[in-house]
């Protein structure tokens, strides 16, 4: 699918159709796993995907989940239209504690845990953004989230995960995407976050009516 348009949205907003996500995924995960479910909302057939392409550690990532993404939850995964898939993009340049805090998320996703995980780091995230070592804090947040901290720390020691941020980070680089957050959306990517629930509203209502339209 092509975006034709800008949006606005105290800044501009660019679209661009780009290599496919999914494929990124096809081509990069191990056969016969679904490395997306865990960090997965919404129904399995919805029309419309979206893969937002997000840090942990990144303030514009924090307010867009804060202030926007509960709206959009409400309004369009909540009632089947978009299903919403989160891919971790650390920018471990600017970002020291980025990849620490996706560890813990992947970790707390092995618990099924991982939305409650990922709402807890970035409403914290000013706790633990600038700690030299942040471990201690991102384990008490994702316990305060549920998550078992001797299966965590266990999970965390294994190093497994970090393998798997790495390949995220490569399937959203291979999509194109290089700032956080971006948003890969049915052939498109949609990088910078709306302040406001509106023009992201928008862009999903058109892509949703493209997806559903009924031929003539």
């Amino acid at each position: 699918m092509r975006y034709d348009r800008h949006l606005d949205a105290e800044g501009p907003l660019r679209v661009k159709p780009l290599f496919p996500l999914v494929v990124a995924f096809v081509l990069l995960q191990p056969q016969g796993e679904d490395p997306l479910l865990a960090r997965t909302k919404g129904r399995a057939d919805a029309p419309v995907t979206v893969y937002e392409m997000a840090d942990f550690q990144c303030p514009a990532c924090r307010m867009f989940t804060v202030t926007v993404l509960p709206t959009i939850e409400r309004e369009f995964v909540q009632t089947g239209k978009v299903r919403w898939v989160f891919i971790n993009l650390p920018l471990t340049s600017i970002h020291p504690n980025a990849v620490a805090a996706a560890e813990v998320a992947m970790c707390a996703a092995r618990q099924g845990r991982f939305w409650p995980a990922h709402d807890a780091l970035y409403q914290q995230q000013e706790e633990w953004a600038k700690l030299a070592e942040p471990r201690n804090a991102l384990v008490k947040l994702a316990q305060r989230a549920g998550v078992d901290r001797t299966k965590l720390l266990a999970c965390l020691d294994d190093g497994s995960v970090r393998r798997e941020v790495e390949l995220d980070a490569q399937r959203a680089a291979r999509s194109g995407a290089h700032a956080t957050p971006s948003f890969y959306i049915e052939g498109g990517l949609l990088e910078g976050a709306p302040y406001t629930p509106d023009p992201m509203r928008h862009l999903l209502d058109s892509i949703y009516t493209v997806r559903t339209r009924v031929p003539k």
